[in-house]
């Protein structure tokens, strides 16, 4: 009972955070804070999409889009800055690929949470005797001591997904830092070769 206690009070602490950036780590204690409610278990069948409406990139700033109703992260459209080089085209092409493995993971893992979820809410309540909504068309709940018993499994059941997902992502964050710096150093190494050019074609011949 206590350890059920804990599992609920564990779920409902870290089901609170929110994370919409995007190269975050993520924890994946209690399911994290992605997963969707029980309306979404209707879509479990439908491919990932992402939202109708993404703009074309800019040359000046990231895009940055409401929350997705099956993954809950924002959607992001990363700028092609003027005169992209390839070191930035290869940064650029990294975290957007990422984004959408990302988006790709959580909508999967949100949609079986949800499934699985109203399943067992319905065996408990048919082993009680009891339907789905009572006599003034209310839908019945669980109590949060029987909804640990869920939570616990389902983590349980994924903690190797959960772990091999973080592993990828901070494979991936790794890469994207490593190329990131590279990328400034590059800018800041042509920044300093450009002033220097122009301080020598400056300076009057003797």
């Amino acid at each position: 009972m206590a350890s059920s206690a804990a599992a609920a009070a564990t779920w409902r602490l870290l089901s609170s955070v929110s994370l919409h950036a995007p190269l975050r780590p993520h924890l994946l204690s209690a399911g994290s804070s992605r997963l969707c409610s029980s309306t979404q278990t209707t879509q479990r069948d439908k491919k990932p999409k992402r939202s109708p409406f993404r703009p074309a990139p800019s040359s000046t700033h990231d895009w940055i889009g409401p929350p997705n109703p099956l993954s809950n992260l924002r959607p992001i459209v990363y700028r092609i800055p003027e005169n992209e080089t390839e070191l930035e085209k290869r940064l650029r092409h990294l975290r957007q690929e990422t984004e959408d493995w990302n988006h790709d993971f959580w909508t999967k893992q949100n949609i079986t949470f949800s499934k699985e979820k109203e399943t067992f809410i319905i065996s408990q309540l048919k082993a009680k005797g009891l339907t789905v909504r009572d006599e003034q068309g209310r839908r019945r709940a669980l109590n949060s001591e029987e909804m640990a018993v869920f939570y616990k499994s389902f983590l349980d059941k994924n903690r190797i997904r959960h772990a091999n997902y973080n592993k990828e992502w901070y494979r991936r964050n790794f890469t994207i830092t490593l190329l990131m710096a590279r990328v400034a150093l590059n800018n800041m190494w042509k920044t300093v070769s450009d002033r220097y050019s122009r301080k020598k074609n400056s300076t009057p011949n003797s």
